[in-house]
């Protein structure tokens, strides 16, 4: 008899936190939910690291976009993307038990000295490469070979002025198995995923190499995302725009595409959510590429925005309810101007108790949107930052 399969939309009222929810994912992680984040670097990298715990499902779309540190350098000797983040939200979902490969985990979190004289940076990465330091060592045979045929390849064709201080060993594996596989960054992330275990999905929301520029009140542009929400740049005034331009000397504003893999893995998310991090430069920034904001509409599922505690420059003359109106704005741009904003956005997380917000919270004016405000104690005392198993428990819930 053939098969018949229809798909449904369901409402249901949900407590949260839900313990017996939270209690079932921590005993089948594997069939956990598929919750989806629009992410940045640092900010989701201690809750990423409580959430493999619950599900093994979780997505992460990374903004690529990273200008400054070692991801610049790798930037501008490879035209790779930023690689940074994408390693670091690797590391915290990776299977820390033997299960997984801690000895990869150590190597990748590895950071050559940032003050060392650039004779002895280039002797230890000679280590490195030949598997004589002991971080090498460590790693089993068949993935040491992996790991230094990639750093191997980095080392062969980096520039011969190549700024190795404070360089990450993840980020100079990931540039060599870019090199490796023909520029194919998503087939190394692949590789790397399995090779630590990676308990989730970590994409970047675009494979173009370009920059973000910041446009200000003032009428200046700020470009390069590791310059938006800086001190020397806050004199600008308000962000009131972001866009894409080809390099960091600026240019003409492109558009680019999101990649069909990323879409589909929206297309499939049971929460979508727009995650803690800098505003422009992590949240809005993964809406810039086409598709992605109609893909957001088109998902029937729940749609949160979970604003950060603590400082954000790139807040600088926003509320609550004027950034959820641009973060409304930004993904109509792509979904259309009639989409409602049910469509977008649902709910906003907040604590406003033990939350130290440096933004008005004009709770009234979101909800006159339709949308609603939980809020929940997500901080522990003597904390600004929101409490990761907290968080969890929330995000489970209405998954």
């Amino acid at each position: 008899m053939e098969s018949r399969k229809v798909q449904v939309s369901l409402r249901r009222s949900v407590r949260v936190p839900d313990a017996v929810r939270v209690e079932r994912c921590a005993r089948l992680p594997e069939f956990g939910p598929r919750i989806f984040f629009f992410s940045g670097g640092s900010a989701l990298r201690e809750t990423s690291r409580v959430l493999k715990h619950y599900t093994h499902n979780s997505i992460h779309l990374i903004t690529p976009f990273d200008s400054g540190g070692s991801s610049a350098v790798l930037r501008e000797a490879f035209h790779i993307l930023g690689v940074g983040d994408l390693r670091n939200r690797l590391m915290a979902l990776a299977e820390e038990s033997e299960l997984g490969s801690p000895e990869v985990a150590a190597l990748f979190s590895y950071r050559l000295d940032k003050d060392g004289a650039p004779e002895d940076l280039r002797l230890e990465l000679e280590s490195l490469v030949s598997g004589e330091h002991q971080l090498v060592k460590a790693v089993p045979g068949s993935l040491r070979q992996i790991v230094r045929t990639h750093l191997r390849k980095f080392d062969q064709r980096r520039p011969a002025d190549f700024d190795l201080s404070g360089a990450s060993i993840g980020n100079l594996i990931l540039a060599g198995g870019y090199l490796v596989n023909q520029r194919d960054l998503e087939s190394v992330l692949y590789l790397f995923s399995k090779l630590v275990s990676v308990r989730g999905t970590v994409r970047p929301s675009a494979l173009d190499d370009v920059h973000l520029a910041a446009r200000h009140a003032s009428g200046e542009v700020t470009v390069g995302q590791h310059r938006i929400g800086k001190a020397e740049t806050a004199q600008r005034g308000q962000i009131l725009d972001l866009e894409l331009v080809p390099s960091l000397k600026g240019g003409d504003p492109i558009q680019i595409d999101a990649d069909t893999v990323s879409l589909d893995l929206i297309g499939g998310a049971d929460l979508i959510c727009y995650a803690m991090g800098s505003f422009f430069g992590s949240i809005l920034a993964n809406l810039l590429p086409r598709g992605i904001g109609r893909e957001v509409a088109a998902r029937e599922c729940p749609k949160l925005y979970i604003p950060n505690t603590g400082a954000d420059p790139e807040m600088q003359g926003y509320t609550l309810s004027t950034a959820v109106d641009r973060m409304i704005e930004f993904v109509r741009r792509d979904a259309g101007a009639d989409v409602p904003v049910d469509r977008i956005l649902n709910y906003v997380l907040i604590d406003s108790v033990g939350g130290a917000y440096d933004f008005e919270l004009d709770v009234e004016r979101v909800e006159a949107h339709g949308i609603g405000v939980i809020d929940l104690p997500l901080t522990v005392e003597g904390e600004q930052a929101i409490d990761p198993q907290r968080l969890v428990e929330v995000l489970l819930s209405l998954a």
